[in-house]
């Protein structure tokens, strides 16, 4: 919403079900050098593999500072104040310009479309383009060789009390 164009990067077939993240962090970048871009702004994870990498990667392929999981972001002189959370409660940083921010959920208040402005959208121009148009390979860089469940344990027993409990590790050579 609020766009005046957009890039669709058209992947399909064996490409799409091998592509991984740092592929994607790979043309985010080439499209950011040739757009000429200041900020970045990207989901904190992707929902199809729950990884949390194409951030972070995007900003090491540009050599860009970075501020993951932004809660608030403020103008300040030309750079920006991210707010974050962490783990203790929350950090505020401050980014120069260009940056990669990858966004926290509380960032943004949802809009909803009104039906005037998605028939607006439908006519925006979008331009489409594939990875090899990016120069870009997709190849896998990593192969799943096997998936297997773990053994199956041993039924666990119940014992009455302390005494038992340390019989039973006795005989079973833990203690």
């Amino acid at each position: 919403m609020g766009l005046d164009r957009g890039i669709h990067v058209e992947i399909s077939g064996k490409d799409y079900e091998t592509l991984q993240p740092f592929h994607v962090s790979k043309m985010l970048a080439k499209i950011a050098e040739e757009e000429k871009v200041d900020i970045i702004f990207l989901g904190k994870q992707a929902i199809d593999d729950d990884c949390n990498q194409t951030g972070q990667m995007t900003a090491a392929l540009l050599d860009w500072p970075q501020a993951t999981f932004a809660s608030k972001i403020e103008k300040n002189n030309g750079d920006l104040m991210v707010t974050r959370e962490i783990d203790g409660g929350l950090e505020t940083i401050n980014v120069k310009l260009p940056c990669v921010i990858t966004s926290d959920l509380r960032l943004n208040e949802p809009r909803y479309a009104t039906l005037p402005n998605i028939m607006k959208a439908k006519k925006k121009p979008i331009a489409k383009k594939s990875p090899a148009d990016l120069g870009v390979d997709v190849s896998p860089r990593q192969e799943v060789l096997s998936v297997e469940d773990p053994p199956v344990r041993e039924a666990g027993s119940i014992v009455q009390d302390v005494d038992e409990l340390v019989s039973k590790l006795k005989a079973a050579g833990v203690v």
